[in-house]
């Protein structure tokens, strides 16, 4: 994704040129093929010419570019500008930023916050669905869509979800040509070809195609909330090696067939390593699987949101409490050294119909040990509403254990920061 204030790096182009039988220096001297790969000598300066022999450039990856480019789209967020004219022009444009008009025009005016891709997915009546990330679209005031051909649409959001970070959006079908399709992405090999197609660094560079290979099929990777700074929840990914750069966000992971096989979310990078804040991270992307993205984007469209379980708690991770508080305040044995605080219990919740109560630790859900939040988050979203899952907790220094009939209302389960 492209964020606001971004310094655009300059692109330098290295062109080298390699010549198979040897290279020759000063001007008298110039080398050509034939068709028939003999070297020809000619002593006339300015008589090179363009070899005539044509070169098959056709691949299977040229196959899955030219199949699946009018099915990825640029996502343009747009969001309020700011009401203070920091360019210091608007004498020159539009008079002084002083007038009580103009001020009211500038803070109503949108303007590009962070750019996207997408993919194109289905096609019903007038309507076309477009898959990204929620991240892309995230507090958009105005969506537009870019499509291959440059045309710019007005997008609606059909509906987000947070917690896998994708969306749906829709535009008019009438200018689309092109709609990709979904491969099983519990059959894919590591190893095996994979191509990215979105626009890094904004549409400026739209439909740009990478190439690389699956470096591994299920990699659980830690989200953390940006706000909080407290990892959320834990997301099972494709991991890449086919450059994945900002603005590809939304953009389809495909196979060699061209099928959609996971949706481009994230990157690992210096900044990002947890080894060390100097290392260098080349190729390590990451993409949805398409299995969940079709299980995700079917509920989006059906219902407009994912319903998913909750427990009807706040929480905090054990280990950002003080020993001193494990001890004094929750009573904990010492021999506990994770798990997951409850903070408050909401009445009615399914959580305090199964007798949990404010500083219970809880430390085992459905027969999992549960370490985080994000464990336990991980562990929940496996259920449905409606099922009946054991749970272990200390409540006093003790363990005691209960069953969790789950509970339909998602914003029940909150995290604390």
């Amino acid at each position: 994704m492209k964020n606001p204030g971004t310094v655009k790096t300059a692109l330098v182009a290295v062109i080298a040129a390699v010549i198979g039988g040897g290279v020759v220096y000063g001007s008298t001297n110039f080398f050509s093929s034939n068709p028939n790969g003999s070297v020809v000598n000619t002593t006339s300066a300015g008589s090179t010419k363009v070899s005539n022999v044509k070169v098959s450039t056709n691949s299977q990856v040229s196959n899955v570019f030219n199949k699946t480019k009018g099915a990825v789209v640029s996502v343009v967020n747009l969001q309020k500008a700011s009401s203070s004219d920091d360019s210091g022009l608007s004498q020159y444009f539009g008079g002084s930023s002083s007038s009580s008009s103009d001020s009211s025009s500038s803070s109503s005016s949108l303007e590009t916050y962070s750019e996207g891709s997408g993919v194109i997915y289905k096609k019903a009546g007038g309507t076309a669905y477009i898959v990204t990330n929620n991240h892309v679209v995230s507090g958009s005031q105005k969506l537009e869509v870019i499509l291959s051909n440059g045309k710019k649409l007005t997008a609606k959001k059909v509906g987000t979800d947070s917690v896998t970070d994708l969306a749906v959006l829709s535009i008019s079908s009438k200018n689309v040509t092109q709609v990709a399709s979904f491969g099983n992405s519990d059959a894919i090999k590591v190893g095996e070809p994979a191509i990215a197609i979105g626009s890094p660094m904004g549409s400026e560079y739209a439909t740009s195609v990478t190439q690389g290979i699956i470096s591994a099929k299920k990699r659980t990777v830690a989200i953390t909330d940006e706000d909080t700074g407290q990892e959320t929840n834990e997301a099972t990914v494709i991991q890449t090696d086919a450059a994945i750069n900002s603005g590809n966000s939304g953009g389809p992971l495909l196979n060699i067939e061209g099928q959609v096989i996971g949706i481009n979310s994230m990157k690992l990078s210096s900044s990002s390593s947890s080894s060390s804040s100097n290392a260098s991270v080349e190729g390590m992307g990451f993409a949805i699987p398409s299995n969940e993205v079709v299980s995700i984007i079917d509920q989006l469209v059906s219902k407009g949101k994912v319903v998913r379980p909750a427990l009807g708690i706040s929480m905090v991770d054990l280990s950002n409490v003080s020993a001193s508080q494990q001890s004094s305040v929750l009573k904990l044995p010492s021999s506990v050294t994770s798990g997951v605080v409850v903070m408050s219990v909401t009445s009615g919740s399914p959580s305090k119909n199964a007798g949990l109560a404010k500083y219970d630790v809880i430390t085992e859900l459905a027969g999992t040990k549960v370490t985080s939040s994000a464990d336990l988050r991980t562990e929940l979203y496996k259920h449905s509403v409606g099922d009946k899952v054991s749970v272990k907790y200390y409540h006093n220094g003790k363990l005691k254990s209960g069953t969790i009939t789950l509970s339909e209302n998602t914003n029940q389960l909150k995290i604390n920061s």
